[in-house]
């Protein structure tokens, strides 16, 4: 095929993913010089269409982003006034109580939101003062300069074929040229992706970790509702099968936003992390809430775990990797919008200062130095044993060592831990199906609980099929040849999504089949796959979820 010849347009910073971090740096520039040229490319067919989180919003980073956000409407109203914490066994639960636990495990003084509505909020606070913001563009492909600096990015590619070619409707897309590139894609990115691997940005790093968070939202019984209320669940379904947890908080309006992540280190290949979920919700006291209510919209994404030792080099000449894209979680906080809101501040305030002093494509070295020393580094460094202790020694361990832990940190400033390693990938952490037995997982009864393609469809996600699969397999037979008789494919379990399957008919081999229609962008796959065969793409821009107000 000959070369695609594209238009060019030329900005000072191009930020990719119209999150948190995106738009804290195109408000933050545009603050800082309103001469500017600022764009924001955002994938999903409006602001907010991808964005999924909890969440409990630490207000900080947007406090210094934007210290009036109260008076301008911003769509945080719902201040914490409840807040518990409960180990569940299967029949019951003990509340743990809130004392012992170190003062920024506190969610006193935070707000229970959608942030799918405060980066929509937030994009009208950015068009005001002059950003440049196009959803529904997709970033395909980023652009090199002559000296390998990051140039720009393709974006808009639209029309081609299943096969890759162009169809009859075929968009080339065009190039956006910028001084410095921001990419805030959020876990697991694929242009950020690319950019750890061909500057080798872990190196000498621990492996990032993940989990998959599944979310839904619920309206109930106004006399069951206690509008503010905040609870984080451990323990049963999961058991020793898997880290992690839940949370149910009461927003306004009768809703629940009621939450599950499972920590994708599992070693069990037969863990459904979904159906953890739909199990998860029978307990007695969630499905006692439940009860009477309507589950309105459901979805799920990644969840960089990691924290401090596992956040690559930020950044390479030309171009920074801000918020999830470096991985800025707090785990057992299990806030992280706050750091993304602060990570876009500081490399905006890199960039103005560089391209004031007249530099444009080298390294904005000052952004990450902020960033591992300044408010982000000080709030991960804290809790950055946490979530090692609980891979290697159980939840209980963690939760007394790393109380513990969290305690010294923040009164004396250092760890008798030291700093804990995270070792294998949660790739390499799936053991073999040989040594597990299958999980034998209750039918949905489809009034608290739903089988997977029934609760898609309340994620709103669409994807056109005439395009090229954004799933790409590296090898098509590993699924089959490798993963099947190894791994019991996994893929057909933990995928939020039911986009994986393995179909076997009588009389005929096996087949691997993906769905890519049904993808939700959670990039579970992309990480949790034993063999690392399957590479998450970016498909064409509109595409995905649609999520109202997650």
């Amino acid at each position: 095929m000959a070369e695609i010849e594209r238009e060019a347009m030329e900005y000072d910073v191009v930020i990719v993913g119209a999150g948190p971090a995106g738009l804290s740096a195109a408000i933050r520039l545009k603050q800082l010089d309103a001469d500017l040229n600022v764009v924001v490319l955002e994938k999903g067919s409006e602001v907010g269409a991808h964005i999924l989180s909890g969440a409990v919003l630490d207000t900080s980073g947007l406090d210094r982003l934007i210290p009036d956000w109260k008076d301008r409407g911003a769509p945080i109203t719902v201040p914490v006034k409840n807040d518990r914490f409960y180990m569940l066994g299967e029949a019951g639960g003990v509340r743990i109580p809130n004392w012992p636990m170190p003062p920024l495990m506190s969610n006193h003084g935070k707000y229970i939101v959608s942030m799918a509505n405060v980066c929509r909020w937030m994009a009208e606070q950015a068009e005001e003062l002059g950003v440049e913001i196009f959803p529904g563009m997709a970033c395909s492909e980023l652009v090199y300069g002559d000296n390998g600096e990051v140039k720009g990015v393709v974006a808009g590619e639209f029309g081609k074929n299943s096969d890759g070619t162009p169809g009859p409707n075929y968009e080339p897309g065009m190039e956006l040229h910028g001084k410095y590139v921001f990419i805030c894609e959020g876990v697991r990115g694929s242009l950020a992706k690319e950019l750890i691997q061909k500057y080798d940005l872990s190196a000498g790093k621990e492996p990032q970790k993940f989990g998959i968070g599944m979310k839904e939202i619920w309206e109930i019984d106004p006399a069951k509702h206690r509008e503010g209320t905040v609870i984080h669940t451990m323990g049963w379904p999961l058991g020793g099968n898997a880290g992690g947890g839940s949370f149910i908080y009461h927003l306004d309006n009768n809703q629940v936003y009621v939450g599950f992540v499972v920590h994708l280190n599992y070693k069990n290949p037969y863990l459904y992390p979904y159906m953890e979920f739909q199990r998860f919700k029978h307990h007695p006291m969630v499905a006692e809430l439940l009860k009477g209510g309507k589950r309105v919209a459901y979805g799920a994404r990644a969840i960089s775990e990691g924290g401090y030792q596992s956040m690559p080099k930020m950044v390479v000449p030309g171009a920074a990797l801000l918020g999830c894209s470096v991985g800025m979680v707090n785990v057992p906080r299990i806030k992280g919008n706050h750091n993304a809101m602060l990570s876009g501040i500081a490399a905006a305030e890199a960039a103005h200062a560089a391209i004031k002093a007249g530099r444009a494509s080298d390294e904005l070295t000052e952004y990450e130095t902020e960033v591992r020393t300044g408010p982000i580094g000080k709030d991960l460094r804290k809790v950055r044993n946490v979530k090692p202790m609980w891979s290697k020694w159980g939840m209980m361990a963690s939760l007394a060592l790393g109380g513990f832990d969290m305690w010294t940190n923040d009164l004396f400033g250092f760890s008798l831990f030291g700093t804990l390693k995270h070792g294998k990938t949660d790739a390499a952490s799936t053991e073999e199906a040989a040594k597990h037995r299958p999980i034998d997982y209750p039918k949905p009864d489809g009034k608290i609980s739903f089988d997977r393609l029934t609760n898609v469809a309340f994620s709103f996600t669409n994807h056109d099929e005439s395009q090229p699969c954004h799933l790409r397999l590296k090898d098509p037979e590993v699924p089959i040849k490798v993963n099947l008789p190894k791994y019991a494919e996994p893929a057909q379990r933990y995928c939020p999504a039911g986009v994986y399957e393995v179909i076997e008919e009588e009389g005929q081999a096996p087949r691997f089949v993906i769905n890519f229609q049904n993808c939700v962008h959670c990039k579970t796959c992309d990480i949790k796959d034993p063999s690392q065969n399957i590479n998450w793409t970016c498909p064409q821009g509109g595409d995905g979820p649609n999520y109202p107000n997650m």
